[in-house]
């Protein structure tokens, strides 16, 4: 333990932003798979109910990201890359694949 009053007082601020930020990372990563695992169950098996629960899912897992992102614990960098992985997944199980267009230049 630190002799000096203000290294002290650094320890306890340090302790408790770590405390912080472990709980809003804890948060996210639980809301992202929780997303993932509604998308998965809704490509398994779709359904209005199960449609309704993706996009609340990740609409509540965008909100912890950016309030992560807000308060310093994610980098605002790795917040965009979370959602954009939230969205692709989103995106493939709620749009059917469209058929690829091929070029024909000859």
């Amino acid at each position: 333990m630190a002799n000096i009053k203000s290294a002290q007082k650094r320890i306890g601020v340090a302790e408790r932003n770590r405390l912080r930020n472990r709980m809003y990372n804890s948060g996210v990563r639980t809301l992202v798979k929780k997303c993932l695992g509604a998308c998965a169950a809704y490509g398994a098996h779709p359904s209005d109910t199960g449609r309704e629960l993706v996009t609340t899912s990740v609409r509540h897992a965008f909100s912890r990201i950016d309030k992560a992102v807000k308060r310093g614990v994610l980098h605002r960098n790795a917040g965009a890359h979370q959602k954009s992985r939230l969205s692709q997944a989103m995106k493939k199980v709620l749009e059917p694949e469209a058929p690829q267009l091929t070029s024909t230049h000859g």
